[in-house]
């Protein structure tokens, strides 16, 4: 052994102990002497990279290959590039590596982790199986290519690959966690939780794992465990915005909107540039949060819309040619929804889409889920045409629209799930409002309308849109009874002996200044009883959550009934055991209160300050109602007792509110057709004589 070969060796004792000094002054004593020495260069580099002077080290990485091409080189080189961000650099050492040593499997799994990067899956999976093809033993290699087989959607193979890298190295966690990806993205929940707990119990501080658990947990509806494993991933990685958002949905789906809230906020503080992740929930909660002012919400749809018209190429609409292409023949208006199923969506449309005139409306639907029902059958009936645009990316479902020659553009979504907004930032069609989907302005410059009702868009709040106001005459939306007969019976409290006062609705609504408003009420009337019916409270944690809630302001469990979800027929059916329906704020109920009139049950609202608090205002005004909005919370309780004293005007409420429903624009399903047809012309009429300055 030659003094360069001792003082190499000597170096990378130091280099591999963590003696960076020491090893840094033998790299350097040796090109000293020897200035193109490629080991002390290649090494000198990596330690270089290693103290953060990335750039310098590169340098000597480079003058290393050029002295001696090495394809361990070459394949270091890659890994730094890499972390660096790198990746087409990267890319091309992996391939120089290859090319000098094709055997290389360390250079092929790496290559195929760059590829992973870009996009290329097919490549990176082949560089992946090339790997393992050269050593069949290499686990690592079986991890990454079950990660990609995972996001190609071939969750079977992506398990059986998985279970091979468990079975070659089982003290692994990141191959258990891999395996828990594969399962979850074949929604065996139970397989992944279990794949997830094996890999903490082998690392229980990798953050990424207990991500996982907290989605998987989120989805089984073990929501306290759940925020237990996100907030643990939180705290090992803080800037995390994904952690973030999952913190946000679980909270959400525990009830705590405010909370979760909070959370969003902070993923698009800490992501502002993939929002998406968060501000469409963010708006979601917000709208019916007091804590959230009007102005405030605006701000943030706002913001969310700029992002989304940022990402968009807006189509340009020639006005003549439109009007000519729309000569003769009925208006093509599209309506774009994820919720064309059974659904406030499908309940509020369903009956006015039966009775448009065809000759002056053409209904063409786009649907932006897949899920189907009977309600789904019904609906596709009253369409002309019937589209999916899932699965399509954003331009594509615009064009999509562009080509079918929509002249009017419906957003039945707004802030919801699935929805499709940002396809309307193109602007697929001259004239573009949203309807009966949200609650609020949805922050989309490219949508001209929101269509409400004087109720739901008085003049005194038309700064809180983006769009301009249209008012139909009446109520806003047409309820559409359920296809089966069920019949009111006489008053409760008459056979009771005690007044029954009932919510059906989502229990994310019922906020604790809710629930300390009806506990008061609650305290009013004498042996009242409250009776909450929702699918969530089928979870035993959440009915036990609720009964807590309404423990700390006195009120007894045993005066309360809560029960979960029913067929539809027999949650009809429940209302025949409510005397009185409350409506909570400022997120007031609205289709539950269809509902409750259809089936003989008066609503006590209390008076709002903003669209989501008038929803229930405007049925009441419509169903002739008026006097069961509350001007204040003292005047709420007050009504509560009034009414409840007045079993005479009760009972005949009962008797005939359904017909006074029918007789409404809220039931009238013919009459309301004529308006939304009379609304959409106009629209159309407004756009052709480019008259934008003209308010309804």
């Amino acid at each position: 052994m030659n003094d360069t070969e001792a003082q190499l060796d000597s170096a990378l004792v130091h280099h591999r102990a963590g003696r960076l000094a020491q090893a840094k002054a033998l790299y350097e004593q040796i090109l000293r002497t020897q200035p193109g020495q490629p080991d002390a260069l290649h090494r000198l580099g990596l330690l270089a990279c290693q103290t953060g002077q990335h750039e310098a080290g590169i340098a000597l990485m480079e003058r290393s290959l050029a002295a001696r091409p090495d394809a361990v080189c070459c394949n270091d080189l890659g890994i730094v590039l890499s972390e660096r961000g790198q990746v087409a650099q990267a890319i091309e050492r992996y391939r120089r590596a290859i090319a000098l040593r094709p055997d290389y499997p360390e250079a092929h799994n790496n290559l195929g982790n760059a590829l992973k990067d870009t996009g290329e899956l097919e490549a990176a999976a082949a560089s992946y199986r090339k790997a393992i093809g050269l050593r069949p033993d290499f686990p690592q290699a079986y991890v990454n290519l079950s990660a990609v087989q995972r996001r190609q959607k071939a969750y079977l193979l992506a398990i059986g690959t998985a279970q091979r890298a468990v079975q070659l190295a089982p003290g692994l966690a990141e191959a258990h966690n891999n395996l828990g990806n594969a399962y979850h993205g074949l929604d065996d929940l139970a397989a992944a939780a279990a794949s997830y707990r094996r890999a903490l119990e082998l690392d229980p501080v990798d953050s990424n794992t207990h991500h996982n658990l907290s989605l998987v947990l989120l989805k089984q509806g073990r929501y306290g465990e759940a925020q237990l494993h996100c907030r643990r991933a939180m705290a090992a990685c803080t800037s995390n915005a994904s952690m973030h958002v999952c913190l946000g949905d679980i909270l959400r789906a525990q009830g705590d909107m405010d909370g979760a809230i909070d959370a969003y906020r902070a993923a698009h503080q800490l992501d502002p540039g993939g929002a998406t992740l968060a501000l469409p929930r963010l708006l979601f909660c917000a709208a019916g949060s007091a804590r959230v002012t009007p102005q405030q919400f605006l701000d943030d749809a706002r913001r969310y819309g700029r992002l989304m018209a940022s990402r968009a190429r807006p189509f340009v609409h020639d006005r003549q040619k439109r009007a000519a292409r729309a000569a003769g023949r009925p208006l093509r208006v599209g309506f774009v929804s994820p919720d064309l199923r059974q659904h406030p969506v499908g309940i509020f449309l369903e009956s006015v889409l039966a009775h448009i005139d065809r000759t002056r409306i053409e209904p063409i639907a786009y649907a932006t889920h897949p899920a189907e029902d009977d309600v789904t059958a019904r609906l596709k009936a009253h369409f002309s045409a019937w589209h999916s645009l899932v699965g399509l990316d954003t331009e594509s479902a615009a064009r999509r629209i562009l080509g079918d020659g929509i002249d009017v553009l419906i957003d039945l979504a707004g802030h919801t799930a699935w929805s499709a907004l940002p396809v309307f930032c193109w602007k697929p069609a001259p004239v573009q409002s949203t309807w009966i989907g949200f609650f609020a302005t949805t922050g989309c410059e490219a949508i001209d309308y929101i269509i409400g009702d004087r109720y739901v868009l008085p003049a005194s709040e038309e700064h809180h849109f983006v769009e301009k106001p249209w008012r139909l005459p009446d109520c806003y939306v047409c309820f559409t009874p359920p296809p089966y007969d069920v019949e009111v019976a006489s008053l409760p409290m008459l056979s009771a002996g005690t007044v029954t006062f009932g919510y059906f609705g989502k229990l994310t609504k019922v906020t604790d200044d809710v629930i300390a408003l009806w506990s008061q009420l609650l305290c009013s009337v004498e042996r009242s009883r409250l009776f909450l019916k929702a699918p969530a409270l089928d979870a035993r944690d959440l009915q036990q959550a609720m009964a807590h809630r309404f423990a700390i302001h006195g009120i007894a469990p045993e005066r309360l009934t809560l029960e979960g979800a029913s067929p539809r027929d027999q949650y009809f059916a429940a209302y025949n055991r409510v005397d009185i329906a409350l409506s909570p704020f400022p997120y007031s109920a609205g289709t539950t209160t269809a509902e409750a009139l259809w089936m003989g049950v008066p609503v006590l609202c209390l008076a709002g300050d903003r669209f989501v608090a008038h929803i229930c205002e405007s049925m009441l005004h419509t169903a002739g109602l008026g006097d069961w909005i509350a001007a204040s919370r003292q005047a709420y309780v007050e009504k509560a007792v009034a009414f409840t004293n007045d079993r005479a005007r009760l009972a005949h409420l009962r008797k005939t509110l359904r017909a006074r429903v029918l007789a409404s624009s809220l039931g009238d399903a013919p009459r309301f057709a004529r308006t939304l047809e009379a609304a959409f012309r106009a629209m159309w009429d407004r756009y052709l004589a480019a008259d934008d300055s003209a308010q309804m």
